[in-house]
């Protein structure tokens, strides 16, 4: 490990507040993440490498569980895991919400309690339910019918298995068309509106070996406004009033999953959790008295909110080219480890950094080094006139979805990602090699 020693000295808040709240200017043009430089990062671990504040994360798990102290708070997996994460959950007491048998079996394999863990996804295959049932994941949650007789069988007729149904309440909310999952035309969940979620529950009842605990729901993902929650929240009673009058069900928990906005450059909104706690708090208890219903105990699944603002990634510059009135400034990473802006038009905020610069700022649009014209970073963000190859790049707001969605494209593989805290860093995960890439390829 490497010890440093850097002034707590913080620039202003402006400057600075997308970045991880230990970050400081030590000099200028040079910025530190928990005490270590980030250009130290880059020169010894190589580049791009993720940084990831191991503080902010156990803060923001901390916050959570301060907001909503009655309430159970799974971290979504799908954002970004690897064992330190699973440690770093377990130890602030959260749970885990899984998407995969990969996910369930690293976690577990961790040390994770199996009961703190929900499965979930809209197809889920036959080892996906068996690694659950065999683990002992505390619930599943059904995503289609077909699921109910497949997860009974799989479960057999003296088994037992704790479920949840998704339900579509058919609202639209999200930062992104393609990260709407609330509404009625995307391939998640059962609707209300037509049926298919009383439906489902009806056929769980029929089953002995499957118990249902409650409801789940997940509105989508940068949601920024805590309005949408609300609807949510009286659309969910209102389900569970139809099935008490029904089948005098009680249900004991109501998850209103995650997709809590964050904002990627300064001045962008985010959600305020402090509201939403209150909001969803004081909708449930009254939604609950108004139907004569016990209220169930609250489920929240953040993910990209814990650790999203943790992260930062870091590039060196390859190539800086003036075409017309455009300067593109290439570096030696890209689509490969962050396909967001590719997918969703996610816009970010990248800062030189390890050097001063006296030059005025220049427009530039800062791309990645594959065969995408698609493959930009960064579209007409501010950088110093005077960046040129060598220089460091770092990109803020980099802990969730960069190394989860990283792919192999072009063969450069997938970056390592390091902690950082209290003026140590440390590998949590390598550098992808050749040698790894060469050792899947058995086709000679």
């Amino acid at each position: 490990m490497t010890t440093v020693h850097v002034p707590a000295v913080r620039t202003s808040a402006a400057d600075l507040s997308v970045w991880p709240a230990s970050t400081t200017e030590p000099a200028p043009g040079d910025l530190a993440v928990s005490g270590v430089p980030l250009a130290e990062i880059a020169d010894r671990f190589g580049t791009p490498v993720y940084v990831l504040d191991e503080a902010e994360v156990r803060e923001r798990c901390r916050t959570y569980r301060h907001a909503f102290p009655d309430a159970d708070i799974l971290y979504a997996a799908k954002a970004f895991l690897c064992r330190a994460m699973v440690h770093w959950i377990d130890e602030e007491g959260l749970g885990l919400d899984v998407c995969s048998a990969g996910e369930l079996e690293l976690a577990v394999t961790t040390g994770f309690p199996p009961d703190r863990i929900v499965l979930h996804g809209n197809a889920k295959s036959p080892h996906d339910l068996d690694t659950a049932l065999r683990l002992g994941v505390g619930r599943v949650v059904i995503d289609s019918p077909s699921e109910i007789a497949r997860l009974a069988a799989a479960v057999g007729p003296d088994g037992h298995q704790k479920v949840m149904v998704r339900v579509v309440p058919g609202i639209s909310a999200g930062g992104h068309q393609k990260v709407r999952t609330g509404t009625d035309d995307q391939k998640f969940g059962l609707s209300i509106a037509d049926g298919y979620a009383q439906h489902a529950v009806t056929r769980i009842l029929d089953q002995p070996q499957l118990e249902l605990t409650g409801l789940h729901c997940h509105l989508g993902s940068q949601i920024t406004g805590v309005e949408p929650y609300l609807v949510a929240v009286r659309r969910m009673v209102g389900l569970m009033t139809r099935l008490y009058e029904q089948h005098g069900l009680v249900l004991r928990e109501l998850d209103l999953g995650g997709g809590h906005g964050i904002a990627y450059r300064p001045g962008e909104p985010a959600l305020d959790l402090t509201a939403l706690a209150r909001g969803i708090r004081g909708e449930l208890a009254d939604a609950c008295a108004a139907a004569g219903l016990p209220r169930p105990r609250l489920v929240i699944e953040p993910g990209r909110a814990v650790a999203g603002p943790a992260g930062v990634a870091l590039y060196r510059v390859l190539a800086v080219k003036h075409t017309g009135d455009h300067v593109f400034v290439a570096v030696d990473g890209g689509m490969s480890d962050n396909p967001r802006p590719a997918l969703y038009g996610v816009r970010y905020a990248p800062r030189l950094v390890g050097r001063r610069s006296a030059a005025g700022p220049a427009r530039v649009t800062v791309v990645g080094r594959h065969c995408e014209a698609g493959d930009v970073l960064a579209s007409d963000v501010d950088l110093p006139g005077d960046v040129h190859p060598g220089d460091l790049l770092a990109v803020p707001v980099a802990g969730a979805y960069h190394l989860s969605m990283a792919s192999g494209y072009n063969l450069v593989g997938r970056p390592p990602l390091t902690a950082v805290r209290d003026g140590h860093a440390r590998l949590l995960v390598r550098r992808e090699t050749l040698e790894d890439i060469g050792s899947r390829d058995v086709g000679l």
